[in-house]
């Protein structure tokens, strides 16, 4: 399976918190991606992308936050999460980067 431009449109970044160390412990990686993306789509990506077997990939949509910018009311854009579980003896070191 060749990397195509499209895989690299679809996984923004990767994310970094306390919940998402968590659950690579449990050989699970998340990233953020596109809101358009489907399942199917970022399970082909990560595996084009990073070279692994994807066992499972769980997303979730954060609303974003009514916040004041500089004193004016501004909105926060939204964002989808996918919580990408690989196959047992796969792993990606997100610490690293590509």
């Amino acid at each position: 399976m060749s990397v195509k431009p499209e895989h690299y449109d679809l996984i923004k970044k990767p994310v970094i918190t306390e919940k998402a160390t968590m659950a690579s412990e449990a050989n699970a990686v998340v990233f953020q991606v596109a809101m358009d993306a489907t399942k199917p789509q970022i399970k082909e990506a990560v595996e084009a992308v990073f070279g692994v077997k994807v066992k499972a990939v769980n997303t979730t949509i954060t609303k974003g936050k009514a916040k004041k910018f500089r004193g004016r009311a501004g909105e926060r854009s939204d964002k989808k999460k996918a919580y990408v579980t690989l196959e047992a003896g796969n792993s990606i070191d997100v610490s690293t980067g590509l």
